[in-house]
């Protein structure tokens, strides 16, 4: 995510490097290679050129300090306006009524049934009751695959398999709610396009009968600039209240998360990166800006290592290493523990300068699979002793994981 856009914007700080100050000529050739890469990136032409425009103007006559160079002052202004251009500060989901109704809409194949699982997963873990509603009448998959995702993640999924009227089924779905105490009802609808007129009526009608607290928007960041337009074009009609940005693992130049608050006027307020219902984040446009720019994000990774880790089992492994206790039971607890963060990668990319120097190098989430099976091949005693293990033991333990034993 964002990496051909980091190494541009990397290349062109590097213009201003050993210059001592800041000039009209210096700060024009590397503004010009920031708009070419925010343009390479599928950023709206016009949005690249305000945003550049801004950080020119910005740049322009700054006194620079002694102890900061004009390309740290030039980066500084050029995250500030990053910020604001994805903006400004995160926006949560509104939770009114009782029950409160969330309304996912979007085009075909943008992952609105998945989101809907992860912000069901996401809420859950908040220690809300949730709902989830299958009102995508016309693929035949639908209902089938957010039934899946509920028994996944333990939330109950309401259907109407034979009912081919979404309005009614949400209806139903909110009555069942309020009898269940269920406090918030996800509603997954189908996949419409924006030309599609009698699909759009159709949403229409939806938000109007249930009246949500809350309209997300399900866009697909591989989709480039055409993931704004859609994103108009729907809000033209249904007046949403946010976007998610989903695919973000993917092959994308990052250009709808750079210009859909630009264009549209309205938050993002999710990012989806993979399948697992865990991968889910709340959107920060300051920390992205600072992703985009390769000065890491420290402060999701924290906050992921907290959602993972257990405070006091935490505290009982700091315990086992200080005396030197610390054994495979333990090992396998933390891959466990690290696995439930994410993907390596990202996370490795959140670390200031990781992500510049992981740039190019595959990091395969599978990797910590053969450790898994070396250490479920042990006995009991063996995981808590491991210097029992001799050369018998080895041999055993290789076979049963399908792994081989190296020579010293």
């Amino acid at each position: 995510m964002f990496d051909n856009l980091s190494s541009k914007l990397e290349k062109a700080f590097q213009t201003l490097k050993g210059q001592g100050r800041i000039t009209e000529i210096n700060v024009a050739t590397t503004v010009k290679e920031i708009r070419k890469a925010l343009i390479d990136a599928d950023v709206n032409y016009k949005v690249a050129k305000d945003v550049t425009d801004e950080i020119k103007e910005k740049a322009l006559g700054q006194n620079v300090l002694t102890s900061v160079s004009p390309g740290q002052l030039l980066t500084k202004i050029t995250n500030d306006e990053l910020t604001r251009l994805m903006g400004g500060e995160s926006v949560d989901i509104k939770l009114e009524g009782n029950p409160s109704i969330i309304l996912i809409a979007g085009l075909q194949g943008s992952g609105k049934t998945t989101f809907s699982g992860k912000l069901a997963a996401y809420l859950k873990k908040q220690g809300r009751q949730v709902l989830l509603t299958a009102c995508d009448i016309y693929r035949p998959a639908a209902i089938n695959q957010l039934k899946v995702l509920g028994e996944q993640i333990g939330v109950e999924v309401y259907a109407e398999p034979e009912n081919k009227d979404a309005v009614k089924i949400a209806k139903a779905a909110l009555e069942h709610a309020k009898k269940n105490n269920h406090r918030i009802v996800i509603v997954d609808t189908a996949g419409r396009l924006a030309v599609d007129e009698e699909m759009m009526k159709e949403i229409a009608k939806l938000k109007e009968a249930l009246n949500p607290s809350e309209t997300l928007f399900v866009v697909d960041a591989m989709t480039g600039q055409d993931a704004v337009n859609t994103a108009k074009a729907f809000n033209e009609r249904l007046n949403f209240d946010g976007v998610v940005l989903t695919k973000m693992d993917g092959d994308t130049r990052g250009g709808a998360a750079l210009s859909i608050r630009r264009v549209v006027e309205k938050p993002i307020k999710f990012i989806s990166m993979g399948e697992k219902m865990e991968a889910l984040d709340r959107f920060y446009p300051e920390r992205m800006a600072s992703r985009i720019l390769g000065m890491g994000d420290v402060v999701t990774l924290v906050e992921k290592a907290q959602e993972a880790f257990n405070e006091e089992e935490a505290k009982r492994l700091n315990a086992k290493l200080r005396k030197n206790q610390f054994d495979f039971n333990d090992f396998l607890t933390q891959l466990e523990q690290v696995k439930k963060m994410g993907n390596i990668k990202d996370l490795m990319s959140m670390i200031p300068g990781v992500g510049k120097a992981m740039k190019g190098v595959e990091v395969d989430d599978n990797a910590f699979k053969p450790v898994e099976a070396i250490i479920r091949s042990m006995t009991a005693q063996e995981r808590e002793n491991p210097d029992v293990i001799n050369g018998s033991r080895k041999n055993r333990i290789a076979k049963g994981s399908g792994t081989s034993t190296c020579a010293r």
